[in-house]
C-alpha cells in the first residue's frame, strides 16, 4: 500500500494512493499514519480490505498539499557514509560499523515543501537517502532477516545537510543535520511487502534540473536488514521510528571546487524507484 497523509501543516489526514494513483480519504478507517497502525496488523488488514472495497472517498488533489506520511515520529537514526561509492567520492575509508547519528523529528517537513537555506550557510548539501520506517519493536536483533521483518515500510527521504557546520566547527556531525527543514519525507509511505528487495532500488537526485545523483541501494556498504540489526544492539527501536540508510555519490561535498553548494532560488529534485518523488525549492531562513 501506497499511505500519505494530506492537508495544511499540522492538520494532515490520512489517505491512500491507488495503483492508477487514485487517491482515497482513509480517515474514516484509521486516526492517521503513525507507529501505532504499522505495528497494529488488525487495523492494517483494515485498511487493506477498505481499499479493496473500492469504497473509500474520493479526494481531489487539485491544490492539495502532501506532508510527510508519518505522523508522530519518535526517532530519526542516520547511517553516514553507507554507500561505497559516496565514501570514494569524499576520500573516506569505508567504515568498519555503521556510522550513526541521529536528526531530530521536528526536522520533517513534506516532500514538496520549502526548505531553508540556514542563516550564515555556505555550504547547504543535498543528500536523497532511503528511509525505513520500523513496525515492530527492535532490540537485540539477532540476524539481517530479522531486520527486515521489523521494517513497516520505506519512504524517500532528503537529508539536507549544512557541510561547514558538520565538518568545521567542531564536535559532532549533528549541527550541520539538525536545521529547520533538512528532512523532507515522502510522498508516501510504501508498506514494507510493497519492496521485494530494499537493495535493489535506483535512487536520483537533480539541481534546477541536472542530473547529480544516479545510484542504487545495492552500493550500500551495510545492508537494510543489517543496519535494523545493528542499531538494535544500541537503542531500542519503535514503531514509528525512522532510519535514513545514507546517500549514494554525487553530492556537492564530493564535487571539485568550486563546490556547487544550494542557495535560495535551487529547485532540487529527487525521486527512489517505486517510492515516489520530491521537489523542494530553497529559500534563505
Amino acid at each position: 500500500m501506497k499511505l500519505l497523509r494530506v492537508g495544511t501543516a499540522g492538520a494532515e489526514r490520512p489517505a491512500l494512493l491507488e495503483a492508477d494513483e487514485t487517491l482515497r480519504d482513509l480517515s474514516g478507517v484509521v486516526d492517521d499514519i503513525d507507529g501505532a497502525l504499522l505495528a497494529d496488523d488488525v487495523a492494517l488488514d483494515r485498511v487493506r480490505a477498505a481499499a479493496d472495497s473500492g469504497e473509500l472517498p474520493f479526494l481531489d488533489p487539485t491544490g492539495l498539499r502532501i506532508g510527510p506520511p508519518l505522523a508522530r515520529i519518535g526517532k530519526i537514526v542516520c547511517i553516514g557514509l553507507n554507500y561505497h561509492d559516496h565514501a570514494r567520492e569524499t576520500g573516506a575509508e569505508p567504515p568498519a560499523e555503521p556510522v550513526i547519528f541521529f536528526k531530530a523529528a521536528d526536522t520533517v517537513v513534506g516532500p514538496y515543501d520549502t526548505v531553508l537555506v540556514p542563516r550564515g550557510s555556505a555550504k547547504t548539501d543535498w543528500e536523497v537517502e532511503l528511509a525505513v520506517v520500523i513496525g515492530r519493536t527492535a532490540r537485540y536483533l539477532g540476524s539481517a532477516e530479522e531486520g527486515l521483518a521489523h521494517v513497516g515500510g520505506y519512504a524517500v527521504a532528503h537529508d539536507v545537510s549544512e557541510r561547514e557546520f558538520q565538518i568545521e566547527r567542531g564536535g559532532t556531525w549533528d549541527k550541520g543535520k539538525n536545521c529547520e527543514t533538512f528532512n523532507p519525507l515522502g510522498p508516501w509511505l510504501v508498506t514494507a511487502e510493497e519492496v521485494a528487495d530494499p537493495q535493489d532500488l535506483s535512487l536520483r537526485l537533480w539541481v534546477n534540473g541536472e542530473l547529480k545523483q544516479d545510484g542504487t541501494t545495492a552500493e550500500q556498504i551495510f545492508s537494510v536488514g543489517e543496519v535494523v540489526r545493528y542499531v538494535s544492539q544500541f537503542m531500542t527501536l519503535y514503531p514509528g521510528d525512522v532510519i535514513n540508510t545514507g546517500t549514494p555519490a554525487g553530492v556537492a561535498l564530493g564535487q571539485p571546487e568550486p563546490k556547487p553548494y544550494l542557495r535560495a532560488g535551487d529547485v532540487v529534485e529527487l525521486e527512489i524507484e517505486a517510492l515516489g518523488r520530491q521537489r523542494q525549492e530553497f529559500k534563505n531562513a
